[in-house]
């Protein structure tokens, strides 16, 4: 069964995600979370020790397939997303990625002029970066139809600040001072990032990918004018290019904190948009009207609420976002390592008791 033929048919567990993104009418509100597989569950951190380090995991597919599996064995997700991390490009460009631990991720080799920006090229996804098809073509295969599989890049800004500033630490003020002192070469690197994310993403649809991220973590931290000049313009070009594939999958962007640019975002022409924890479900959805589904938007720190004041919040945040289809529930951000699993299952089992409306019925 094709992609057209999952969303055009009756609701489950195998196409609520993508029925949702479709904005068509669900059984029930879909559910995936934002790092489902990490360092919370123990069975992923029995994994990660015996592939050696966070790097070798993400590169070994067999390893890969299996942590994107684990939290599905678990709870009842409506999607899959394939483990990877967002630096895998700059990594490919030949950066140094590494990681240390407690501190997160290093470059051995960021850029330091607009010399080094200049030498950079496009990669061929499947060849410096095939470990991460072979894990997409994997999950395919392991997770047999039962439920939809998400691909995701780092949006251009975002790797940008990680290979200017080599860190993740540095509150990315190379990128900022590049951008106003050198804007043409920000320009160069991004329009760069953009054509190699639009390939990485096409890769991995092809792969067989059957929805696409793009996490545009720090474009919300810039002023209103340069978002758009410098994180919002390169997120248009890939949905544009991403619709031109001979089979486009829908696109959803997440720009955390840019709640005041989510018209602008869903005018980009992408299928979702991702709502971090400070923004309005319901007004949001008043602001962009029937453009664009909406993901989100549990603050992740409610996971460590008790049982009671979560589940209701999590009936808050499905009452937020009011009756009919175009609901994708979520945490406003990743799950952190600290997180009970037990915490996780009732979320997610209170989404799918509590989005069981009437209105929600096909």
């Amino acid at each position: 069964m094709n992609d057209a033929q999952l969303i055009a048919a009756p609701s489950g567990r195998h196409n609520r995600y993508l029925r949702a993104l479709a904005r068509q009418p669900v059984d029930t509100t879909p559910v995936w979370i934002m790092r489902q597989a990490g360092r919370y569950l123990p069975e992923y951190r029995a994994t990660r020790a015996q592939a050696g380090s966070f790097m070798d995991l993400c590169q070994n597919p067999e390893l890969a397939t299996e942590v994107t599996m684990q939290p599905l064995r678990r709870f009842e997700l409506d999607a899959a997303i394939l483990f990877s991390d967002i630096l895998t490009i700059p990594d490919a460009l030949g950066l140094g990625l590494h990681f240390v631990e407690g501190e997160g991720p290093r470059f051995s080799s960021p850029l330091r002029s607009v010399a080094d920006i200049d030498r950079l090229g496009r990669i061929d996804p499947e060849q410096q970066l095939g470990y991460v098809m072979d894990a997409v073509r994997m999950i395919r295969r392991e997770l047999n139809g039962l439920v939809p599989l998400i691909g995701f890049s780092g949006s251009p800004w975002t790797l940008a600040c990680y290979m200017l500033g080599g860190r993740s630490d540095t509150g990315f003020k190379e990128a900022r001072q590049l951008a106003w002192n050198e804007p043409e070469a920000m320009h160069r690197l991004l329009s760069l990032l953009s054509d190699i994310v639009i390939d990485y993403l096409a890769a991995q649809r092809a792969a067989g990918a059957q929805s696409l991220m793009v996490f545009d973590t720090w474009g919300g931290t810039l002023p209103f004018a340069d978002y758009r000049e410098y994180s919002l313009r390169y997120l248009a070009q890939i949905v544009e290019g991403l619709r031109k594939l001979p089979e486009p999958a829908p696109v959803t962007l997440f720009s955390k904190g840019a709640q005041a640019h989510l018209s602008a975002m869903a005018d980009t022409g992408c299928q979702a948009l991702g709502l971090d924890w400070t923004a309005s479900l319901r007004e949001s959805r008043q602001l962009v009207g029937d453009r664009v589904a909406l993901q989100g938007n549990l603050d992740p720190n409610a996971l460590r609420a008790n049982p009671k004041a979560l589940r209701n919040m999590v009936a808050l945040t499905l009452a937020d976002y009011g009756s009919g289809p175009g609901h994708i529930f979520n945490l406003g951000h990743g799950i952190t390592p600290d997180i009970d699993p037990e915490q996780l299952k009732l979320v997610v089992d209170c989404v799918h008791e509590f989005g069981r409306e009437p209105t929600l019925l096909a």
